[in-house]
């Protein structure tokens, strides 16, 4: 069996929120990564290796996957007051952990991702790797002081899913377009402690490498923010 030839590295940003996220309540939970997605044949389905910038034009907005979250929710329960769709205070500070984490483990604008016959390593910028190692075709977990990490295939689209201490899950979802130009990430967060998962899409260009970029990040609070420094995160 071949060793790792790429670094693990984990910077366990979504350990940030996780006393947030225990809360009391509990959500049914659907298999996110089903058996047959851990098998492959010949080579992988897909090479998703270079240098990857987002593109904030094709790319969802935080806030707006916030408020898609908030009535999707509102009409699950049923609510509705003379304004509308409502949904409780306490159905939204069960939700609002959840929408912060998915807006910490997004943010990133740039993706490095290495891959050779055995693995795929997606370095994302300030935050934790995600290593997906395969073996004979087959997905190899990797456990963690944290939590477990497993990939899978679903036809081309790569598959990641973390599993965290207390029912917290990050699935991500990697494909690419025909010409291999752009990419694009699905990034879908659940818990046991929130009433319905939350997903967010992000699209990459694949570029070169430059200095001197003009940075910008999406938060929940102040939207996007631009700069052509290095932006506090």
């Amino acid at each position: 069996m071949p060793k790792s030839s790429f670094p693990i590295y984990r910077w366990f940003t979504p350990l940030l929120l996780a006393a947030g996220l225990a809360l009391s309540g509990c959500a049914t939970e659907a298999p996110l990564l089903i058996e047959d997605t851990k098998y492959f044949e010949g080579e992988m389905p897909a090479d998703f290796s270079g240098f990857w910038v987002r593109d904030y034009a094709r790319s969802e907005d935080i806030n707006k996957v916030w408020r898609n979250a908030y009535y999707e929710l509102a009409r699950k329960r049923g609510h509705a007051g003379p304004a509308g769709l409502t949904t409780s205070e306490r159905d939204v500070s069960q939700l609002m952990p959840l929408a912060r984490l998915l807006e910490l483990i997004t943010r990133t604008d740039e993706l490095t991702i290495s891959q050779t016959e055995y693995e795929i390593l997606v370095e994302r910028e300030d935050d934790f790797a995600l290593l997906c190692a395969f073996f004979d075709g087959v997905a190899k977990p990797t456990d963690t002081t944290f939590g477990k990490e497993t990939c899978g295939w679903d036809g081309n689209r790569l598959i990641s899913l973390n599993e965290f201490a207390d029912g917290l899950r990050v699935v991500n979802r990697f494909e690419t377009s025909e010409d291999r130009k752009q990419l694009r990430v699905i990034t879908t967060v659940t818990s046991k402690t929130a009433p319905i998962p939350i997903t967010l899409s992000h699209y990459y260009w694949r570029t070169k490498k430059i200095a001197g970029k003009y940075e910008c990040i999406e938060t929940l609070s102040m939207k996007r923010v631009c700069s052509t420094g290095t932006l506090a995160r």
